[in-house]
């Protein structure tokens, strides 16, 4: 989805990390993967993003 809209991403593999898989869950709050994050906000996992696709916040969220 973010690759057809053109939006650069960056694929974090946290599988053999503990310390990053930690982080991310302190900062999403969340300890499933994925996670997304545009900017500092995390947004959940990839059915989070669908639904701000659907509703057309996701636009709104990456051209803020």
């Amino acid at each position: 989805m973010l690759t057809k809209k053109g939006v650069p991403f960056e694929d974090v593999d946290v599988s053999d990390d503990p310390a990053l898989r930690q982080e991310i869950a302190r900062r999403s709050g969340q300890r499933t993967v994925p996670q997304i994050f545009i900017g500092e906000e995390s947004i959940g996992g990839f059915m989070e993003l669908q639904t701000l696709e659907v509703s057309g916040e996701l636009d709104e969220m990456l051209a803020g």
